[in-house]
């Protein structure tokens, strides 16, 4: 029986090379990808395929989808997990910051999403597993931006789930919490490129206080569960449209109940206590 082919964009570290890892394991077909070739060798080594793609490129990702499909002949999953956080308050954040955001955050799963459907419409079956964050569901100050893409993620995701939904094909949302990865090494990178106005002050000092989210720290999962629960959803039959995963991300998820006038509150009581 021929293996199951699955495409993960950013696998250099973290969610994406523990989510490449536990496809293989599982006798899938495993491409994983990065913008750096030598980043991903050693998945190479392991038995992946590995290939450069940068999904900001529209040449890469053709180039990616095409070598699968004449390989194999098929697509089973889609994970898009490349990504990063840009972190700043809106008025300082440049507009050439938020717009490579939402290149690689937005616009890189839609380029990645249009170019294997057309393959998996015509089998009448699939999965594209977005990685999103509980950051998708709930904003917070500071993170406007990054919340801000993975909000459009959602969106996206659930019109995407209904409208493929006739030709057998699965949309779902991965939602982490705080993931103990490298995350917040390129988050802190990212914030040196802000335009400091001088009026968010405390913001900066509790970002380097906190060194922001999603690093190691109480609550942090490791991304081996996030893979885990990747490898799920594209293993189901019926797989869950919404997947929070670790306990952060299930009570943050619960927030956005809760009144806005409530959550300013509290955003602004935790400012005045730190």
């Amino acid at each position: 029986m021929q293996p199951k082919t699955v495409l993960i964009t950013g696998c250099s570290s973290g969610i994406g090379r523990a989510t490449a890892e536990a496809f293989l394991d599982e006798g899938w077909e495993v491409y994983a990808t990065a913008r750096n070739p030598a980043d991903v060798e050693t998945l190479g080594d392991r038995g992946c395929t590995i290939a450069t793609l940068d999904v900001t490129e529209d040449d890469d990702v053709e180039r990616v989808v095409d070598r699968i499909v004449e390989e194999h002949g098929r697509i089973d999953c889609l994970v898009n997990n490349a990504g990063y956080a840009q972190f700043g308050p809106i008025e300082d954040v440049p507009v050439d910051a938020v717009s490579r955001q939402f290149d690689v955050n937005v616009y890189g799963p839609h380029r990645l999403t249009r170019a294997v459907l057309p393959h998996m419409r015509r089998r009448r079956e699939g999965t594209i597993v977005n990685v999103s964050s509980a950051a998708g569901r709930v904003s917070f100050p500071g993170g406007g931006v990054y919340c801000g893409s993975k909000f459009a993620l959602e969106a996206m995701t659930d019109a995407l789930r209904a409208e493929v939904d006739e030709y057998g094909i699965d949309a779902v949302l991965i939602e982490p919490g705080p993931v103990d990865t490298a995350f917040t090494d390129r988050a802190e990178d990212e914030i040196e490129g802000v335009e400091r106005s001088g009026a968010y002050d405390s913001f900066y000092s509790v970002f380097e206080d906190t060194q922001a989210i999603g690093g190691g720290g109480p609550g942090a999962v490791a991304p081996e569960r996030v893979a885990e629960e990747v490898l799920n959803a594209a293993s189901s039959t019926k797989p869950t449209s919404r997947v929070p995963v670790g306990a952060l991300a299930r009570v943050t998820v619960l927030a956005r109940f809760v009144p806005d006038r409530l959550r300013d509150r509290a955003f602004g009581l935790l400012d005045r206590l730190r």
